[in-house]
Protein backbone atom coordinates (compact mmCIF):
# COMPACT_ATOMS: atom_id res chain seq x y z
CA UNK A 1 0.00 0.00 0.00
CA UNK A 2 1.26 3.46 -0.72
CA UNK A 3 2.63 5.73 1.99
CA UNK A 4 3.21 2.87 4.42
CA UNK A 5 6.30 1.33 5.96
CA UNK A 6 7.39 -1.69 8.01
CA UNK A 7 8.32 -1.13 11.63
CA UNK A 8 9.98 -3.44 14.18
CA UNK A 9 9.48 -1.54 17.46
CA UNK A 10 9.65 -4.46 19.91
CA UNK A 11 12.51 -6.48 21.32
CA UNK A 12 10.50 -9.53 20.23
CA UNK A 13 11.41 -9.70 16.52
CA UNK A 14 8.37 -11.93 15.90
CA UNK A 15 6.29 -8.75 15.43
CA UNK A 16 6.20 -6.55 12.33
CA UNK A 17 3.94 -3.50 12.17
CA UNK A 18 2.74 -1.80 9.01
CA UNK A 19 2.30 1.93 9.58
CA UNK A 20 1.11 4.97 7.68
CA UNK A 21 4.08 7.23 6.89
CA UNK A 22 2.25 10.47 7.65
CA UNK A 23 0.58 9.62 10.98
CA UNK A 24 2.62 6.57 12.04
CA UNK A 25 -0.70 4.84 12.88
CA UNK A 26 -0.61 1.05 12.70
CA UNK A 27 -2.77 -0.58 10.05
CA UNK A 28 -1.50 -4.16 10.47
CA UNK A 29 0.23 -6.21 13.18
CA UNK A 30 1.97 -9.22 11.61
CA UNK A 31 3.32 -12.08 13.72
CA UNK A 32 3.93 -15.82 13.81
CA UNK A 33 1.80 -17.90 16.17
CA UNK A 34 0.96 -21.60 16.24
CA UNK A 35 3.03 -22.21 13.09
CA UNK A 36 1.05 -19.70 10.99
CA UNK A 37 1.42 -16.05 10.07
CA UNK A 38 -1.29 -13.98 11.73
CA UNK A 39 -2.31 -10.43 10.77
CA UNK A 40 -4.31 -8.18 13.07
CA UNK A 41 -6.41 -5.78 11.02
CA UNK A 42 -8.88 -3.07 12.03
CA UNK A 43 -12.44 -3.65 10.87
CA UNK A 44 -15.75 -1.78 10.99
CA UNK A 45 -17.87 -2.79 13.99
CA UNK A 46 -20.71 -4.04 11.79
CA UNK A 47 -18.39 -6.39 9.88
CA UNK A 48 -16.31 -7.90 12.71
CA UNK A 49 -18.79 -10.68 13.49
CA UNK A 50 -19.61 -11.29 9.81
CA UNK A 51 -16.02 -12.26 9.10
CA UNK A 52 -15.66 -14.23 12.35
CA UNK A 53 -18.83 -16.23 11.61
CA UNK A 54 -18.02 -16.92 7.96
CA UNK A 55 -14.31 -17.73 8.22
CA UNK A 56 -13.09 -19.95 11.08
CA UNK A 57 -9.57 -18.52 10.58
CA UNK A 58 -10.75 -14.98 11.35
CA UNK A 59 -10.96 -14.56 15.10
CA UNK A 60 -11.11 -11.76 17.68
CA UNK A 61 -7.75 -10.02 17.60
CA UNK A 62 -4.88 -11.52 19.53
CA UNK A 63 -3.42 -8.94 21.92
CA UNK A 64 -5.64 -6.04 20.71
CA UNK A 65 -9.11 -4.58 21.29
CA UNK A 66 -11.52 -7.26 20.08
CA UNK A 67 -14.25 -4.69 19.38
CA UNK A 68 -12.18 -3.05 16.62
CA UNK A 69 -9.65 -5.62 15.41
CA UNK A 70 -9.68 -9.16 13.97
CA UNK A 71 -6.84 -11.64 13.64
CA UNK A 72 -6.54 -13.27 10.24
CA UNK A 73 -4.77 -16.62 10.42
CA UNK A 74 -3.02 -17.28 7.10
CA UNK A 75 -3.65 -21.02 6.93
CA UNK A 76 -4.79 -21.16 3.30
CA UNK A 77 -8.54 -21.22 4.05
CA UNK A 78 -9.34 -17.54 3.43
CA UNK A 79 -9.57 -16.43 -0.22
CA UNK A 80 -6.86 -13.94 -1.24
CA UNK A 81 -9.47 -11.39 -2.34
CA UNK A 82 -11.00 -11.44 1.17
CA UNK A 83 -7.56 -10.90 2.74
CA UNK A 84 -6.84 -8.04 0.30
CA UNK A 85 -10.21 -6.46 1.10
CA UNK A 86 -9.56 -6.70 4.86
CA UNK A 87 -6.13 -5.08 4.45
CA UNK A 88 -7.66 -2.28 2.35
CA UNK A 89 -10.39 -1.73 4.98
CA UNK A 90 -7.81 -1.53 7.79
CA UNK A 91 -5.70 0.88 5.72
CA UNK A 92 -8.70 3.17 5.19
CA UNK A 93 -9.89 2.96 8.80
CA UNK A 94 -6.48 3.87 10.20
CA UNK A 95 -5.35 6.50 7.74
CA UNK A 96 -5.37 10.09 8.87
CA UNK A 97 -8.47 11.97 7.85
CA UNK A 98 -8.09 15.20 5.92
CA UNK A 99 -8.75 18.12 8.21
CA UNK A 100 -10.96 20.98 7.07
CA UNK A 101 -9.21 24.32 6.81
Amino acid sequence: MENTYEDYPFKDKNWTLMRHKESKKVLAWIFNRDEHIWINLKCEAGWLDFYRQNYPSIVPAFHLNKEHWNSIILDGTIPEEVISDLIRRSYNLTKQKNKSR
